[in-house]
């Protein structure tokens, strides 16, 4: 850990533990590490999107009695830019900075009245920041394509939490867990290779491409997992859930696809640290992409094979042949094979898993990544 500085942060998140999800958990080992890297004040919204309006009463009552003491304002995301774009008016010692995931800028394809709101009023707000902290590459070609200037975005990569989903589980856990959900007995699932997908049920992540086209042309051996957040009146992407279980049926799959809508993370856990290899065959959704791959970076901490398409901000967290295989999106063939290949006893899945494990760490550890931000926000 390097030496704490003066530097003087006001971190502010809108989306905080204890409810959870991947903005929430991204911005509480954030802010964690940076109050161990410099002096960080945090004001969180830990009650969830119901309590947003009452946060933003408690900002704009306080901002104006605490921006003095600080250096920067940094925003968890891009949703409370207008707050910085205010206050920058009138505080211009103060650097106002804001980090970006994919959908903070995608939303603003949304044909929505939302849409539409955050087109007319957050786009504008972000052009007015000091700094934009993207969390993707990708995510920086698809800010500066509605107007946002390059110079002012940089890319940081998100971290991986180990002891969040790192833990000790057999495959008896798994085997219990899957029979539960699928009311299968136990020897059921004796032998069988486990694919496991995490992610929210929506278009982007491919869940359903990979069921209706890659499951069918698999050995029975190989039962795939889908788990993930579920919410079909969440703001931003479309849900495809009922999609899945369409093509589930269609093909027959029953016994061979099972899926965890809003699983408990004690569960996620079981899956993370017993699956044969993980997957993530996101496909390209206009309006739509992926930010960063953190469910990659997590499945190789757990020990996993990961299988990823060569998209977005998937290309930030796996190198191919290093922590993973980036694989075309949608072509059916290869992502087979690859399945086939690297579940073969043949393929040395120790050694791959050791040195994946090692270039991870080295790269996308939390200490890493603060000292990445620190040094950013201290050139401001």
């Amino acid at each position: 850990m390097s030496q704490k500085t003066n530097l003087k942060i006001l971190f502010i998140s809108r989306a905080y533990p204890p409810i959870h999800g991947g903005i929430e958990d991204q911005n509480y080992s954030l802010g964690e590490i940076l109050t161990q890297l410099t002096n960080t004040k945090i004001i969180a919204n830990k009650k969830g999107k119901k309590n947003l309006p009452f946060f933003l009463v408690r900002l704009f009552i306080q901002f104006p009695f605490i921006l003095h003491k600080y250096d920067v304002v940094l925003f968890g995301d891009g949703v409370l830019s207008p707050v910085g774009a205010f206050f920058k008016i009138c505080w211009r010692k103060t650097k106002f900075v804001s980090v970006i995931h994919g959908l903070d800028i995608t939303y603003a394809y949304q044909k929505s009245t939302m849409g539409k709101i955050y087109r007319t009023i957050n786009i504008p707000s972000l052009k007015k920041l000091d700094k934009l902290i993207m969390v993707g590459n990708h995510t920086i070609d698809e800010a500066v394509k509605i107007g946002i200037n390059r110079k002012k975005c940089i890319f940081i990569p998100n971290g991986v939490n180990i002891d969040k989903v790192c833990e000790p589980h057999t495959r008896t856990d798994l085997e219990k867990l899957l029979s539960k959900q699928n009311s299968q007995q136990l020897e059921y699932f004796h032998n069988k290779k486990i694919i496991l997908r995490v992610g929210r049920f929506v278009p982007h992540k491919g869940l359903h491409w990979f069921i209706d086209k890659v499951m069918p042309l698999l050995p029975e051996e190989f039962i795939l997992v889908g788990a993930g957040g579920y919410n079909p009146k969440a703001v931003g992407d479309s849900e495809n859930y009922t999609l899945c279980n369409k093509y589930i049926k269609k093909h027959h799959l029953e016994n061979r696809v099972i899926l965890f809508p809003n699983i408990p993370q004690p569960d996620m856990n079981i899956l993370f640290n017993t699956a044969d290899v993980y997957i993530s065959p996101n496909i390209d959704i206009k309006g739509s992409m992926e930010g960063f791959g953190l469910n990659a970076l997590e499945a190789v901490m757990c020990g996993r094979i990961v299988l990823s398409s060569d998209l977005q901000g998937l290309k930030d967290a796996i190198k191919n042949n290093v922590n993973g295989f980036l694989l075309e999106p949608e072509n059916i063939i290869i992502w087979k094979n690859k399945i086939e290949e690297v579940c073969n006893p043949h393929f040395d899945q120790k050694t791959f898993i050791a040195n994946a494990k090692e270039y991870t760490l080295d790269n996308f550890t939390w200490n890493r990544i603060g000292q990445q931000y620190l040094n950013v926000l201290e050139k401001l």
